[in-house]
């Protein structure tokens, strides 16, 4: 095979950056957006927002990293290397949402997928109230996707009635795009419902799989912004993602005593194409 010089190299990899939390069984956080980026054919900036202490059952402590420390490293990658989008994970504090607000308004123009995370799957809370007031003011201003699931999207906007109501507080708050996930329903099939425009412009029907998963929602937002870097309209990279996390899903693996995991590496594994 012939090299090719750099230089006639025409088609660089998009790149996201990701500020997350560490997990360290792999299964969330930053891990689970690199895997997810690295399928979607982009290259992953990993910024670490939380160092964290938890199994495939439950988070047990967490320590945010230091805000400076956290925009040091951002702003060092960034003036190297052109970013095509952003992936918000877990923030932990209010003083980690404040180091990201100021890394985020210089660059107003680079979409942001936001994944509210707001408690682990084991029940751990991973955002207090105040924290939840700081996401509002300062996050989701600039955000162009945010996909919470329903308990989460009725924690950002208590005082909304239904779910179609809760996404209409986001868009007030300033998300172009909610995309609320039915994961956490009573219901025999997931509905993942995308809304813009103060108006409901999608939903999206899933067969419920079996077991709990950890990394889902990681999985998903991750999977948006890497396709939103590609140059996917909105709408194409939410359905996109969903089929690619779905597909994860499906074929995902218990390593440990909890939950199961996502396989987002199954399309390297000869498996089903997404």
């Amino acid at each position: 095979m012939k090299n090719i010089p750099m230089s006639e190299q025409t088609d660089p990899i998009p790149v996201v950056m990701a500020l997350s939390g560490l997990d360290p069984t792999g299964g969330a956080g930053i891990q689970a957006d690199i895997e997810a980026i690295a399928s979607m054919g982009c290259h992953t900036l990993p910024i670490v927002t939380a160092l964290t202490v938890q199994t495939s059952r439950n988070v047990l402590r967490y320590e945010t990293v230091d805000p400076l420390l956290l925009i040091e490293q951002a702003r060092a990658v960034l003036e190297d290397i052109p970013v095509n989008a952003f992936k918000l994970g877990m923030m932990g504090d209010v003083q980690t949402i404040e180091a990201v607000h100021s890394i985020l308004q210089d660059y107003a123009n680079i979409p942001v997928v936001f994944d509210p995370i707001i408690a682990a799957g084991g029940g751990t809370a991973l955002a207090d109230e105040e924290v939840i007031a700081a996401m509002c003011e300062l996050l989701l201003p600039m955000t162009t996707i945010i996909t919470p699931n329903s308990e989460e999207a009725r924690r950002l906007a208590p005082e909304a009635d239904s779910l179609d109501a809760c996404a209409e507080q986001l868009q007030d708050m300033g998300c172009e795009y909610v995309l609320i996930t039915g994961t956490h329903e009573d219901s025999p099939a997931v509905t993942n419902t995308l809304y813009t425009n103060h108006r409901r412009l999608e939903s999206f029907s899933w067969d419920r799989l079996p077991h709990s998963y950890h990394g889902s929602g990681c999985t998903l937002a991750a999977a948006i912004s890497a396709l939103l870097a590609q140059g996917l309209d909105p709408f194409n990279a939410v359905h996109e993602a969903q089929e690619f996390t779905w597909q994860s899903l499906r074929q995902g693996f218990r390593p440990g005593l909890g939950q199961y995991f996502p396989d987002r590496l199954f399309w390297s594994r000869g498996e089903d194409e997404v």
